[in-house]
């Protein structure tokens, strides 16, 4: 049976996908003729719809289906918070590196993109509690270099590393392996590929998109090292100065845990491989347990 508070979530999911089949939402503004330093939530009950920016390429957090459907845990997130709202959730598909800018433009009400919270981002941002932990891995051909225990024995001189631009992984190889070489990528997709490709030696990412790297590779030979280098936070990032709609939002996720919604989430999207089928890439093969730091 199903909790009172996941109860309401559903119901309010079935409220608003009613509403929309009948029509409802024919009454909303254009979001873009709504004045984008209007608060939030003003902003977001004139239009009738939250605005989520995300990458589209980070699975299972978020990652984009054959048929160009965006799916994954932050998209039921941001359905779960839009139907809370009473609107409906659009989401807004750029790279990684450009969503910050993108809130801070008005361009996005909000960033679901699994983003790690870091004290460089929130003085241009604020986050919410973090609605997962995970941490920095490793994805290889190479046994040698997968079964290494400490970052600092990748700090090899000479050694070719991929990682997303403007991310975590970036900044990691950075400051913690200096000596390494790096290649940056506009997405995911294309930092595997330079591994698949022996451009280089190992790319620098989150565990669970490591993991599913390999499910998606399942003859390519690729190696996810066993266990993450750091401890990462990943939070929703929204606009400075809006204490309001942090507010709601920061609720909205300490009610996640109680209401058993992130619970479920975790396990579909971590413990039930069906969905990679509808991921373009080879076959997927099923996916392991405990892949995440949480």
């Amino acid at each position: 049976m199903l909790r009172p508070r996941l109860r309401k979530l559903v119901f309010a999911l079935l409220a608003m996908a009613l509403c929309l089949d009948l029509g409802c939402a024919s009454q909303a503004t254009s979001p873009e003729s709504v004045d984008p330093t209007t608060p939030v939530l003003n902003r977001v009950q004139q239009s009738g719809i939250l605005r989520v920016g995300m990458s589209g390429d980070q699975p299972p957090f978020n990652a984009k289906t054959r048929s160009g459907q965006i799916v994954g845990i932050e998209p039921d997130l941001a359905n779960a918070l839009a139907a809370g709202l009473g609107v409906r959730a659009e989401f807004v598909e750029m790279p990684f590196g450009e969503l910050l800018g993108a809130l801070e433009g008005g361009r996005v009400d909000i960033v679901l993109s699994q983003m790690t919270v870091t004290m460089e981002r929130n003085r241009r941002v604020a986050f919410t509690t973090p609605y997962f932990v995970t941490g920095k891995a490793i994805l290889t051909r190479s046994e040698v270099l997968s079964r290494t225990q400490a970052s600092e024995d990748l700090n090899i001189t000479g050694l070719r590393l991929s990682a997303l631009a403007g991310s975590t992984s970036e900044e990691f190889i950075r400051t913690r392996l200096p000596s390494a070489r790096i290649s940056t990528t506009a997405d995911s997709d294309q930092a595997v590929k330079l591994v698949l490709d022996g451009r280089v030696d190992a790319m620098v990412a989150d565990l669970p998109i490591c993991i599913i790297s390999v499910l998606r590779n399942p003859n390519a030979g690729l190696v996810a090292a066993s266990a993450p280098f750091t401890f990462d936070p990943i939070g929703a990032a929204l606009p400075a100065g809006d204490p309001l709609f942090l507010n709601l939002v920061e609720n909205f996720m300490l009610n996640l845990e109680g209401s058993g919604l992130m619970e479920q989430l975790t396990e579909r999207w971590f413990n039930d491989p069906s969905w990679l089928e509808q991921i373009p890439g080879p076959a997927p093969r099923p996916l392991p347990t405990n892949t995440a730091v949480q």
